[in-house]
């Protein structure tokens, strides 16, 4: 039998990075989608799209993942683009986390 592919996996790969790096320009623009907003929205953010760089095979480590995706330094990121967490974001994110399936955590 054979078994059917699906159609995002049939997305030429030249498209499928185009649009990533479409994706990561704009969430390097839009630093005003703070992280903990995205996870409690979307349950990820910008730190899991470096997570996914590196396990798909990025050769560089974590820091430089989330370099690479928020377009600077982490702890410039953060002294510059990221607010405290607020209970009910975190409230908001732990529920949102709950929702993923297995391939993305």
């Amino acid at each position: 039998m054979h078994e059917q592919q699906e159609p995002l996996d049939a997305l030429p790969d030249e498209v499928a990075a185009a649009a990533f790096r479409r994706l990561v320009k704009h969430l390097q623009h839009r630093h005003d989608a703070e992280n903990i907003e995205l996870m409690g929205l979307a349950g990820f953010c910008r730190n899991c799209l470096a997570d996914w760089i590196r396990d798909a095979g990025y050769d560089g480590d974590k820091a430089a993942a989330r370099e690479l995706i928020h377009g600077m330094p982490m702890e410039e990121w953060k002294a510059t683009r990221q607010s405290a967490a607020t209970q009910d974001q975190l409230d908001r994110m732990a529920t949102s986390l709950e929702k993923n399936g297995p391939d993305l955590r």
